[in-house]
Order: structure tokens, then C-alpha cells, then sequence
């Protein structure tokens, strides 16, 4: 079948339902998984349009809710066009849009409208839009929630760019206060300034440097302060982007007292390291920074153990100047890596030699990033009256990462990276976004607006 087209049912002798992968037709009504039923029991009707994708592995695809897509404002960084195409040919069929780097960021009702009129009619997966707190604008955040936003994402440290400026404690305890009773979730850039003595004479071109002036004790101290705010009052907070282990006593701890509280890491705190950055590669650059070897074998750990909830894409682009690869220099260069097109490949590559299964994968990449963001009745899962968001992929193929494939803006530490993993098809809604190589002809996603259960009675 061609891009584009509409299939009734999925045929395929490896079906990822539950924990269990068995032959299993997959029947598809009005863009909802309609039934399951095993190969030999296909009710058959002869006028549907069958895809068998014969020993593929068929599972839900892949929910990204952490993408930087830069639109309105920067789209010479990247544009809801590449970032959603990338995203199809990678099995992500779901995206959450931060709300930065774009220009006008999404800290208004009426910022939240410009972004979404930006991505009309360009988006070829489904798209969800964060909002943002900033100082003074907490009368915004609930008009926001009516709206249709998944929840807000803040910093504790500048942000990298003047339009969008980290928040202080009496800020945090204003914004929690207007959350309360929302049912929404406030994200944290979990970083905080502290002092450090600054070293004469490093060299900007390692990566050592860099590291340097971005301790663990940044994460940890900041994790303090988000740890204190959930037990306060009670509203679902969210850490982005945990790049070290050590904050995971205090995380634990604040939920066993009862902190709603999840966490996510990322594909590039998991694959790369400290020790393997060759100087001058700016392109390794993302903060908080890539760390060593060991802390990362703890993230996997903590991942195996449910200390850490998921793992998404920071998908983060940006022009090839302001990585400053004509200097190399750490200090100086963009914090931001690209990654939507290869996430599932990348988890994929690495997880399967640790002992993780693909009902792993479908938990931790699909099913709680959906959750999380309030999708978690549509998304994320192979069940009847959920969307046929389907993943057609074949788990043992190697690849490579190349210019060739790269639908996203291209500047990317993955280059030349050997995957496991390959995906053949994407479907979005029971429609084919993408099969080897080719798109559909127009972008099929739909702008996701997210009704909070328990929200309209508190506003």
C-alpha cells in the first residue's frame, strides 16, 4: 500500500500485545483499533484493505514528549515540516512541542494560538503543545489549561535563550498554587546555579572543560527544591532530561512520601558519554551535560528498577553556526541535540545487549510518555478504542545513521552511529505516514488539545 492510504486491519506474525508477541491481526475502524484477534481467527471480509507486513514486529508507535521544534520564530533551526517527518520515519507518531526555542514562546493563550497556527497543515504525527512559566505570567497558566495545553515545563537556570527566563522560588510557589486542583503537570529544567571556582587556563575545546562547570551537584540541588515543592502541594511535577544518577535517592524518597513526582532521561544520556568525546565536537554539547560511563551505567540501572520513568528525544536542533564547530569551543557552542528520527533505533541498540524486552520499549518510549502528558487513553498502547498509532519495524536489522537517511536538520552526534532497529512503516490513525523511504502526500496529524479530568470544576 502507498503512503497515504487507508488500511482496515495489520496482519503480522510478531504482535506486541501486553508483554507477549504472537500472530495477531489488528482491525482498524474510523482511525481506532477496533479488535485484536489472533491470526486464525481473522473475521474476514473480503473488501478490506489488508497490510501484511508478514515477521515485521507491529507495536504502538512511538510517543516523544520532549521535541523542540523551534516554529514560529527559528525555523531555520528546524520546522514543524522536517521535525514531523523525521518523527514518522523514526515511529514516532505522537509529539509534544516544548515551548522554546520558538519566538514567540508559548507563555500566553494568545502565544498558544500563534504556535498552533504555525504548525497548521504541516505536521505529519499527531502534536501536543507545553506551555511555559515565566516571572508574572501566572495568570495565564489556567486560561492555558482550558485551552487544550498537556501542562508547563519551567527553568531554574537561564534557559539559553532571553525570551524565555527561568523562574525563581516565589515564582514556583505562585505557579503552584494556580495549579493546584488543575489535574496538570509542571516540568523542571532541573538545574540551579551554585558556586564553583573557576579553573585557570582550561582548554574550551574539551569536553572535559565544560563538564566541569556543569557539577552533578547542579541537578541535586535543584532536585531538592522540586522534590519539596511536590510533597508541598501536591501537583504532578515532572523532571526533564535527568542526566545524573545521583539525584535518585532524593527522588525516591520524595515519592515514597508521596510526591507525584515521574522522571525521564534521554537517548543521549543513555548511548553517549564523557570519555568518548573527542575534543572540538560540539556537536556532543546539551546541558546538563553528557557524564561518564558510570553514571550512565546507573541510568540504566535506575531505568531497569522504575526509578526513571521513560525516555525521550530532547530533540533540540539549531543552525550549524551556533555549535561554533569552527572553534570548538564547548563554552561558547548551542546546548541542543538532535534526535526524534532515531530514538527508537538508538534505545533499541543499546537496551537489547542489557537484558531489556520490547514490551521495555513499548512502556518506556510509548506507553508513560503518553501518560504523562495526559494521551494515555489514546495513545501509547495496542488496545481496542485506542488510535491506530502503529509501529512497523523490524528489531534485529542494522543500519547506519547517515545523511542519506536524516530527515530532520542533519547536524547530529548520531552520525555514522551502527543502529539496531529499522523501521518500515509508520501508521497514524489507521493511515500510512510513512513506508520505506516515502511520505504521505500531505501531512495527516492532528493537533492534540488535552482536557484535563480535573479541571473544570477548579476553574
Amino acid at each position: 500500500m502507498e503512503p497515504g492510504s487507508t488500511v482496515d486491519a495489520v496482519r503480522s506474525q510478531r504482535v506486541l500485545c501486553g508483554n507477549s508477541i504472537c500472530p495477531a491481526v489488528i482491525v482498524i475502524k474510523d482511525g481506532k483499533i477496533l479488535s485484536i484477534h489472533p491470526d486464525s481467527e481473522l473475521p474476514f471480509n473480503d473488501k478490506w484493505k489488508v497490510l501484511d507486513v508478514g515477521n515485521k514486529l507491529v507495536m504502538p508507535g512511538v510517543v516523544d514528549c520532549h521535541v523542540h521544534v523551534n516554529e514560529p520564530g527559528r525555523v531555520s533551526w528546524e520546522g514543524y515540516w522536517t521535525a514531523t517527518r523525521a518523527a514518522a520515519a523514526g515511529g514516532v507518531t505522537t509529539i509534544v512541542d516544548m515551548p522554546l526555542n520558538s519566538i514567540p514562546p508559548t507563555t500566553t493563550l494568545e502565544s498558544f494560538r500563534e504556535k498552533m497556527q504555525a504548525a497548521e497543515g504541516q505536521c505529519f504525527v499527531d502534536t501536543a503543545f507545553w506551555g511555559g512559566v515565566v516571572p508574572g505570567n501566572q495568570w495565564e497558566l489556567r486560561p492555558m489549561i482550558q485551552a487544550g495545553v498537556a501542562g508547563f515545563k519551567c527553568f531554574l537556570i537561564h534557559s539559553g535563550v532571553d525570551e524565555f527566563p527561568h523562574v525563581t522560588d516565589g515564582d514556583l510557589h505562585i505557579t503552584m498554587k494556580q495549579l493546584m486542583g488543575t489535574g496538570s503537570v509542571l516540568l523542571f529544567h532541573a538545574e540551579r546555579e551554585i558556586q564553583t571556582i573557576p579553573v585557570k587556563d582550561e582548554d574550551p575545546c574539551e569536553y572535559s572543560t565544560f563538564l566541569r562547570s556543569r557539577p552533578d551537584l547542579m541537578e541535586i540541588e535543584a532536585i531538592r527544591t522540586i522534590t519539596q515543592l511536590c510533597l508541598q502541594y501536591q501537583v504532578r511535577c515532572h523532571i526533564v532530561h535527568l542526566s545524573s544518577a545521583q539525584p535518585l535517592k532524593l527522588i525516591q524518597e520524595a515519592r515514597q512520601a508521596g510526591a507525584p513526582l515521574t522522571v525521564e532521561t534521554t537517548h543521549h544520556y543513555l548511548n553517549l558519554s564523557a570519555e568518548h568525546i573527542p575534543p572540538g565536537a560540539t556537536q556532543f554539547k546539551c546541558c546538563p551535560p553528557i557524564r561518564g560511563e558510570a553514571n550512565q551505567e546507573q541510568l540504566w540501572l535506575a531505568l531497569k528498577t522504575g526509578q526513571i520513568d521513560m525516555v525521550v528525544s530532547d530533540h533540540s536542533p539549531c543552525t550549524p553556526d551556533l555549535k561554533k564547530l569552527e572553534t570548538g569551543d564547548f563554552t561558547q557552542a548551542w546546548g541542543g541535540i538532535s534526535s526524534l528520527q532515531f530514538g527508537l533505533s538508538l534505545f533499541w541498540t543499546t537496551a537489547s545487549q542489557k537484558g531489556f524486552s520490547l514490551s521495555d520499549v513499548v512502556r518506556l518510549l510509548c506507553q508513560k510518555p503518553a501518560e504523562l502528558c495526559g494521551l494515555g487513553n489514546q495513545k501509547g498502547c495496542l488496545l481496542p478504542g485506542h488510535d491506530a498509532d502503529l509501529v512497523i519495524w523490524d528489531p534485529e536489522k542494522e543500519s547506519e545513521a547517515s545523511y542519506t537517511v536524516i530527515k530532520h536538520f542533519t547536524l547530529t552526534p548520531y552520525l555514522g552511529c551502527k543502529l539496531r532497529g529499522e523501521v518500515c512503516t509508520t501508521l497514524l490513525r489507521g493511515r500510512i505516514i510513512y513506508s520505506h523511504g516515502f511520505f504521505s502526500p500531505q501531512p495527516l496529524g492532528k493537533h492534540l488539545l488535552i482536557s484535563q479530568p480535573q479541571s473544570q470544576a477548579s476553574l
